[in-house]
């Protein structure tokens, strides 16, 4: 059903959930591999509970600036992040961590409001979310 809005991937790390998990709680790790290759981030607020809000600045390599602004929907430690990109484009991400031998199998959900806004984004969104994970990956087997 929503299949024409969603972006999807999954990828498994050699690591466990909460060593996933704690990437994207705390700030610092967060702004090291958030965004594509290349991308750098500012974050101005970051109030990691269900309610609270993350606004910052994804600043591209040749200088563009991409002002964000999330909601966290539900944050299950270890396992579940949901958070909801408040302005254009709007979607909500859904983040599972599934504790698998050797490791977590991380499953990145990406539902848009509108099926015409995420079929103009998929040759965007889908290699961006691949280059996020990568960064994620890196981060996490550097001890990050």
């Amino acid at each position: 059903m929503d299949e024409d809005r969603t972006a999807a991937t999954e990828r498994t790390l050699p690591h466990p959930p909460e060593a996933v998990f704690a990437a994207f709680e705390t700030p610092e790790r967060l702004a090291a591999w958030w965004g594509p290759a290349g991308f750098t981030n500012e974050f101005e607020r970051f109030d990691f509970r269900v309610g609270g809000r993350w606004v910052f600045v994804m600043q591209a390599p040749d200088g563009t600036r991409y002002p964000n602004e999330n909601e966290f929907v539900l944050i299950e430690p270890p396992s579940r992040i949901v958070l909801r990109h408040v302005v254009p484009p709007l979607f909500t991400l859904d983040v599972q961590l599934e504790p698998v031998a050797g490791g977590t199998r991380l499953g990145w959900r990406q539902v848009f409001d509108d099926a015409g806004t995420a079929q103009a984004l998929r040759h965007v969104v889908e290699p961006a979310n691949e280059q996020n994970l990568d960064r994620l990956a890196a981060v996490l087997a550097a001890g990050g």
